[in-house]
């Protein structure tokens, strides 16, 4: 698809549902956009959208820069996933650098924090700003908070029990540091071939591994922690949009302690103001 240069072009970072409604959202009011995925299945979510075209394959800082520079691109919205961390700084750091030779804005869009945990229980902040483990500092001592996967991994190599992991398969590897834990420790992942592959390479297949996609519902999670005999379930702290409120109620229903993995704060728009500066961009 030709570039049209009549109009400045915008550029969504995807692969969450924050990504997808931005980008349904400028598909409906034809406005155009460039929308970047980097997986097969984020692209056949999208494809059938009318007025966006899908780039496929994750980019390095470099390719986003030149990428923003040779298409015009006058809006880089950030929509990828809250634990992106390091996707985030490059396309941030990518659009610095070509603000020094012509117009473009950053924006990061956000999705709102929630107490997902029925208890509704406060999480204690670290001097990072990230959530710290706060096992006997919580209202439900049933729901423990952790700064990272390694944090997680390291309060779980003092317990015994089953664990049911939901943290992805890119930090899988941590968990291998926990005893016996291709006894221990069942995973979900993503249905696609890397996740798989890399989940399989670290000792967890067969009964110990579940290739799923999301959302879930809390009947599903428990059913998968019941399965598994879990007494632990381990998550990311993703908010509404990535199922956290559904994780917390199966792992109250099943008995089995909820172990968060904190999600860093963020400063940023909500999806409602990014829908206006698309508009605004757009030229609408």
């Amino acid at each position: 698809m030709e570039t049209d240069r009549t109009t400045p072009a915008i550029l969504i970072f995807a692969g969450t549902t924050e990504g997808r409604t931005l980008a349904e959202y400028a598909s409906a009011h034809s406005i155009r956009c460039f929308v970047s995925v980097a997986t097969d299945y984020g692209k056949n979510l999208l494809e059938r959208l009318a007025n966006i075209t899908i780039l496929t394959g994750r980019m390095d800082e470099k390719e986003m820069e030149h990428f923003i520079e040779e298409n015009d691109i006058h809006l880089v919205i950030d929509a990828t996933h809250p634990f992106a961390r390091e996707v985030t700084e490059n396309i941030r750091s990518a659009c610095e650098k070509v603000r020094t030779r012509s117009e473009v804005r950053y924006v990061r869009c956000i999705r709102p924090f929630e107490n997902g945990a029925s208890s509704g229980q406060a999480a204690k902040t670290s001097e990072s700003g990230d959530r710290a483990v706060s096992g006997e500092d919580t209202q439900d001592e049933r729901t423990i908070y952790t700064g990272s996967v390694q944090e997680a991994a390291e309060y779980l190599k003092k317990t015994t029990g089953n664990i049911l992991i939901a943290t992805g398969s890119k930090e899988l590897h941590l968990y291998t540091e926990i005893e016996n834990y291709r006894e221990r420790c069942f995973a979900r992942v993503l249905s696609t071939e890397p996740a798989v592959r890399e989940s399989v390479r670290l000792g967890f297949e067969g009964s110990h591994l579940f290739a799923m996609q999301g959302p879930f519902t809390p009947e599903l999670n428990l059913a998968l922690l019941r399965q598994t005999k879990a007494a632990y379930f381990v998550t990311k702290e993703t908010g509404k949009a990535g199922g956290f409120e559904e994780k917390a109620k199966a792992a109250e229903m099943a008995g089995a302690v909820l172990i968060v993995i904190g999600r860093p704060k963020e400063v940023g728009e909500s999806v409602e103001a990014v829908k206006e500066l698309i508009r605004i961009y757009g030229g609408q």
